[in-house]
């Protein structure tokens, strides 16, 4: 295959207008919303020096996602999906702008990052589940579902790899304020793209059932499906044990590595070279076939890299290993979302995708909570350490399970073939 079949064969899903409008505009807000994160912890152990308040902001910003996500997964299904990105876009807008005010006019404390954090939780409950139901109806083709999610995390990554290296080199020359302002600026591009994207249909927008019986419906399914309830545990634990690493960076940047808000980008922008390069992996190939396997390869990578970067002390090494980890996890949830959307039928999508954004980004405030409370005893390195060993045994167990796991998936495809 030449090299201009293989770059079309990645980039199939922009031949769709809206899909590649949408692309562009959440991919230039992508940019200022990774800014912002390195601003956040950056500000909050420049004004407390704390990975306990690491911790905290971590656990403030991701906590909401816990009781309201299942609720967001309702709504989408109910309600308009483009009118919730428009309302969620638009107050994260102010929320950053907010930030900008405090952080400019020196008055900023660390009470305040965490009730703001707070509020992009709650935002991120209800924008989650609508955008990930909301963006497949932009494939006109349902072959090309996979790819779309592939490029959308590729975006995603592009903008992580983007966005930390110019909020450190910002952070050094002007402060946090300024990427702030930046960042709310950001949130006009997805705006803008939202109001020129036309879909034919948002999906399900059933509203004949009461609230609480479409939440209990959607829980009903997902736990009782057997492959779909084993990678959602699987994602699970592996947020809670092992991504939280993340909270800790600015620690390995300034204790393990001795550097600045500079290194730090570098780290995180690193982790998403390896992110990146794994979502067009993701992009390139198609179909369900192996992404069993894929799943949990990509577990043990990420607890590879993991482990390896806890006891790093060199800046290079510790880039290295970081896009190994980074690598390993982004594999691991873009084949577990591409999973999931592709055996999901519409009328549960948004409850199924809130699952999603449960077990990913809800176990991620108390996994985040843990890791600050357990590196102010242990140390950051060793905390990281026992995150990546659990990701590596959380691998092996659900290895095991694969024969039955893709017997059942089988079962499902038939009984839907014949009815």
């Amino acid at each position: 295959m030449s090299f201009r079949t293989s770059v079309a064969q990645t980039l199939r899903s922009l031949a769709y207008r809206n899909f590649r409008v949408y692309f562009i505009g959440h991919g230039l807000s992508l940019i200022g919303t990774w800014m912002q994160r390195v601003a956040m912890a950056w500000l909050v152990y420049r004004l407390t020096g704390s990975a306990w308040w690491l911790g905290i902001v971590g656990f403030a910003g991701r906590i909401p996602i816990l009781p309201l996500a299942p609720i967001g997964g309702v709504v989408a299904d109910r309600w308009s999906r483009k009118r919730i990105l428009y309302a969620t876009n638009t107050i994260a807008a102010a929320q950053a702008l907010v930030l900008s005010v405090l952080v400019l006019t020196g008055t900023v404390e660390v009470w305040h990052v965490v009730v703001l954090a707070m509020l992009l939780g709650v935002l991120d409950a209800f924008d989650i589940p609508a955008r990930q139901s909301f963006f497949v109806h932009m494939i006109d083709d349902p072959v090309d579902v996979g790819n779309a999610i592939a490029l959308n995390s590729t975006i995603f990554n592009a903008a992580r790899l983007i966005g930390p290296s110019i909020a450190g080199m910002l952070i050094a020359a002007t402060g946090e304020g300024i990427v702030f302002v930046v960042n709310a600026l950001t949130y006009a591009a997805m705006i803008v793209a939202l109001a020129r994207i036309h879909t034919v249909s948002e999906g399900a927008q059933d509203r004949s059932q009461k609230v609480l019986a479409n939440l209990l419906e959607g829980f009903r399914w997902a736990w009782q499906f057997t492959p779909v309830r084993a990678v959602l545990v699987l994602m699970a634990l592996i947020s809670f044990t092992a991504v939280p690493f993340a909270v800790l960076m600015p620690i390995f940047a300034t204790e393990i590595l001795h550097g600045g808000p500079e290194t730090l980008g570098f780290l995180l922008a690193a982790q998403g070279v390896g992110a990146l390069a794994a979502a067009l992996f993701m992009a390139y190939r198609s179909g369900m076939r192996g992404l069993g396997r894929l799943i949990a390869g990509a577990s043990a990578i990420f607890g590879v890299g993991l482990v390896g970067f806890a006891f790093s002390t060199s800046l290079w090494l510790s880039m290295v290993l970081l896009a190994v980890a980074g690598f390993g996890l982004l594999l691991q949830t873009a084949s577990s979302n591409t999973f999931l959307q592709m055996i999901v039928g519409d009328a549960l999508r948004g409850r199924v995708m809130s699952m999603y954004t449960l077990a990913f980004v809800g176990t991620l405030p108390l996994g985040s909570l843990f890791a600050g409370w357990l590196a102010e005893r242990i140390g950051a390195p060793l905390t990281v350490a026992i995150g990546g060993g659990a990701t590596l045994l959380a691998s092996v167990a659900f290895t095991r399970r694969l024969p039955e796991l893709r017997g059942k998936v089988r079962e499902f495809w038939d009984a839907r073939q014949a009815g």
